[in-house]
């Protein structure tokens, strides 16, 4: 194998390393609001959105606000989920269902930068026979704030700002959000240059050998 091969063959392996560490340095999360019904004493991560599940009487929805990589991911909501309890305090009605709700805010390590997650709570909705659990939602914690892709961006206020944004691995939580969800607010990973310098320094020792066979070859 002759040097400048060799070199190359060093390059392309110093580059998959380079890609490898850049991906590893920013695997991400995402700071949301996921949605969860209750199903058989166990919460299951809904398979629909709020603005269009259509829960029936008796039902109990959680939310959750935290930082996950993905929905197999996502944590699920804490406290007490017993629709019994829950609702209570609210009777029956005919012609409307009632819908419990358990709110969980998540903890002070997913909260956004300078703000401070409230006390979990329940709330019980009587709503509607066919409102949807965004509706429900609505009818018990106020003010809700949606994206302009009908994503649940804040439950009673919380988060005052931020939307499903992309926060960095090994990104303190708590650090202010990229404005754009889907792009790291970090600066460039340690990986990164220390990979081009890798790579710089592969490319001249592969051109210094280069050189010197030539020459002995002379």
């Amino acid at each position: 194998m002759t040097a400048v091969r060799r070199a190359g063959v060093l390059l392309v392996a110093a580059l998959v390393l380079v890609a490898g560490a850049a991906v590893e340095a920013r695997a991400a999360g995402y700071r949301y609001w996921s949605f969860w019904e209750r199903d058989g004493g166990r919460w299951t991560y809904a398979t629909e959105g709020p603005s269009t599940a259509r829960p029936e009487d008796g039902a109990v929805e959680g939310f959750r606000f935290a930082v996950s990589p993905d929905s197999a991911s996502a944590v699920r909501p804490r406290g007490a989920a017993d629709f019994g309890a829950i609702c209570a305090g609210t009777p029956a009605k005919r012609g409307t269902k009632r819908v419990a709700f358990v709110l969980d805010f998540g903890t002070a390590a997913d909260a956004p930068s300078g703000e401070r997650p409230p006390r979990g709570r329940t709330a019980c909705a009587r709503v509607s026979g066919d409102a949807t659990a965004a509706e429900a939602l609505a009818a018990v914690a106020k003010p809700l704030r949606y994206d302009t892709n009908a994503l649940l961006c804040a439950i009673a206020g919380y988060p005052a700002k931020g939307c499903g944004e992309q926060v960095a691995a090994g990104e303190d939580s708590g650090t202010d959000p990229s404005p754009t969800a889907g792009h790291s607010s970090g600066g460039p990973s340690l990986g990164l240059p220390i990979g081009v310098g890798v790579v710089a320094l592969l490319a001249g020792a592969g051109v210094w050998q280069a050189r010197r066979r030539r020459r002995d070859a002379a």
